[in-house]
């Protein structure tokens, strides 16, 4: 927007500067015209009233010797011609007096007794010689006309000149005029700018984000304050529904886990029967409600975004998590295998960011893929140097149009409502890759299958954190 605003201002100070400019060079240019026609003229009224005042062969000598020296100072062509047209005396080069247009239009008119008043105006490209003539005598008595075709080469050059100095004074003044334009622009766009990333930090999840600048005009100072006023009014709000999750997480758990102890306490006083099936099914319910509550407590910690990022090593933590998680793999009938990791993958990311997302995604297969099924993890270096971990495998997956539900949080697909789980795995995991300033997604796997892909940004890189502090 700033380099629009500036493009508009620029193009309006240029037309400016061309209608100051313009006129005022055209003015210069007629005026130097004009003073040329002066200057001239009283020759040409001169040798008129010396051609006017010709009688004797002595006079004829006289006037060609006043037209040759003037011809030879200003090396200019001067004729003298009676009403028939007839050359009585002449002097200097000058154009084709018989065949010039403009010499026998200013000729036609001298011998009707009227004086050359207007010449073309004189410019840098032209012409380079102008032609004016003046009766001689006056009135019926016009014996004749004097005919001078003047150069222009000293007009010329005094208009190329002041033109010059006009588009110098231009040019300075359209850069000054741009330097304030510029300087405008910046003031006006600078608290726009401001507000535009506070909004940016706002809408990525950060929720300390606010707009700093007091520049700008006073409604953008007003828009500023009220801005700000918004914004904490909304992370307070924000800010104490996640109090909330997670005191109420925190304190649900020391009962519920006296809950659960007791129901374990008192299983073996249950005689067989149908009250020891209510039994189990009451224990089980409470153990789910148990890890609903860390999930929950688990999300509003990861929210909150407590902890400053931190450069990790992808590879290893990935190389780790799979080496803690194999065993757990292998007892459930299933294959986990690594394929394509790198060595010195670094990622800036929140404390073990890649461990932790991973956790959830194999918790995820654990739960979901039966026996027999086969899992892999890989590691690859993107483009743009991110680290990205994929983990796909060939169990039943999801549908086509679920997909976009699972990184919602509670988010079961109907033929699994009876695993246990939270719902809150991949929300969590997708919530850490975000805060980290990456990216997490999910996608079927050919021939079926899930495949589970996060992307880490590059300890190299500028990628921005989404964080709430």
């Amino acid at each position: 927007m700033r380099r629009r605003l500036l493009a508009v201002l620029m193009v309006l100070m240029g037309a400016a500067a061309l209608l100051l400019c313009v006129p005022l060079a055209d003015a210069y240019a007629r005026g130097r015209t004009e003073h040329l026609l002066l200057q001239r003229r009283s020759e040409a009224v001169r040798f008129a009233d010396l051609a006017d005042r010709m009688r004797t062969g002595p006079d004829r000598v006289e006037l060609s010797a006043e037209i040759g020296r003037y011809a030879q100072l200003y090396g200019a062509g001067v004729v003298v011609v009676d009403t028939a047209g007839v050359t009585v005396a002449r002097a200097g080069a000058g154009p084709s007096w018989e065949a010039a247009h403009d010499a026998a239009d200013a000729r036609r008119r001298a011998l009707t007794g009227r004086s050359t008043d207007r010449l073309p105006t004189v410019r840098p490209w032209g012409p380079k010689t102008v032609v004016l003539a003046e009766p001689v005598g006056r009135d019926e008595r016009v014996s004749g006309a004097v005919l001078m075709a003047v150069p222009t080469d000293a007009a010329r050059l005094d208009v190329t000149v002041r033109w010059s100095l006009i588009a110098s004074g231009a040019v300075a003044a359209f850069a000054a005029a741009a330097l304030v334009a510029a300087g405008i622009a910046r003031w006006l766009m600078r608290p726009v700018r401001d507000l535009d990333r506070a909004v940016e930090g706002l809408t990525a999840g950060s929720l300390q984000a606010r707009a700093v600048s007091d520049t700008g005009p006073p409604e953008l100072r007003h828009l500023r304050q009220h801005f700000n006023i918004m914004a904490e009014a909304m992370a307070d709000s924000i800010g104490r529904q996640r109090d909330f999750v997670a005191d109420a997480s925190h304190q649900l758990r020391n009962p519920l886990a006296t809950l659960v102890l007791q129901l374990e306490n008192i299983e073996p006083h249950i005689v067989p029967g149908p009250g020891q099936a209510e039994h189990t099914r009451a224990l089980d319910e409470a153990e789910r409600l148990e890890e609903l509550l860390d999930g929950l407590l688990a999300m509003a910690r990861v929210e909150s975004g407590s902890a400053d990022l931190a450069d990790q090593d992808v590879p290893r933590a990935v190389r780790e998590r799979v080496r803690a998680w194999t065993p757990v793999f292998r007892d459930a009938g299933l294959e986990l295998t690594v394929t394509a990791l790198p060595e010195d993958l670094r990622a800036r990311t929140l404390p073990d960011a890649a461990g932790r997302i991973l956790d959830a995604l194999l918790d995820n297969a654990v739960k979901f893929v039966p026996r027999g099924g086969r899992i892999e993890v890989s590691v690859t270096h993107a483009t743009d140097g991110a680290a990205v971990v994929r983990v796909s495998d060939d169990g039943p997956g999801v549908p086509e149009d679920q997909l976009a539900l699972l990184l919602r949080r509670f988010a079961r697909s109907p033929e699994h409502q009876n695993v246990r789980g939270s719902g809150l795995g991949l929300a969590i995991a997708d919530e850490i890759a975000r805060i980290s300033g990456g990216r997490l997604g999910v996608s079927g796997n050919a021939p079926h299958g899930l495949v589970v892909e996060f992307r880490l940004p590059s300890s190299l890189g500028t990628a921005q954190p989404y964080t709430d502090r």
